[in-house]
């Protein structure tokens, strides 16, 4: 038999104003929170994709349609695998145009494998070992790194790795309280310190 769904009563409006709801941000941190706090777990948000071959101006507008500043380049042969990772700053630094200088082509030629971190040169964080972390150990690990992002990884079912999450340097930053306004890492890292430090 065929499941039956209700028709929901629809009402009018309110004669008194109706106002758009402020976000209430339930994940705000502090240096002591579990890290779990500021991860984001991708089998919640779905992970941010492209393929190797995709030229850098369309990974750019991945990026900002996802509204992120890293994506997973999966493999176009075997779905799903990790092959590298780019980041805005591989995108926008000066990465593209030394690649380009190399290779003697022009930038807007390039694609992501050219300028990707390949999945060979990735540090991961087990997830067992974020699960037992605070927020702070997450930025002293970013920092002692020179990253804006760390994935975590958890062991599948067939004994491969599994990406679970990202941590990013500017998220953490938001739910510290701090507004954002700068990609340079070393001053995001800077205004966590002093957030850290009380000042």
């Amino acid at each position: 038999m065929e499941k039956q769904y209700r028709l929901l009563p629809q009402v009018k409006v309110a004669s008194t104003p109706c106002f758009v709801m402020e976000v209430i941000d339930l994940e705000t941190v502090t240096a002591d929170s579990p890290a779990l706090m500021a991860m984001t777990d991708l089998s919640v948000q779905p992970t941010a994709t492209i393929g190797p071959r995709i030229l850098l101006e369309q990974a750019n507008v991945a990026m900002i349609q996802h509204g992120v500043r890293l994506l997973v380049a999966t493999s176009e042969v075997e779905p799903n695998r990790i092959v590298g990772l780019i980041t805005s700053t591989d995108l926008l630094g000066e990465k593209p145009i030394q690649v380009a200088q190399q290779k003697g082509v022009k930038r807007s030629d390039l694609v992501v494998s050219d300028v990707m971190v390949p999945v060979s040169e990735i540090d991961i964080l087990p997830f067992e070992e974020v699960r037992k972390a605070s927020v702070g150990d997450i930025v002293t690990t970013l920092k002692a790194a020179h990253r804006a992002h760390a994935l975590v990884v958890t062991d599948g079912t067939s004994g491969q790795q599994l990406l679970g999450g990202i941590f990013s340097a500017s998220q953490i930053a938001r739910q510290l309280g701090l507004a954002v306004q700068t990609h340079d890492l070393a001053r995001i890292f800077a205004e966590i310190d002093a957030v850290f430090a009380g000042v």
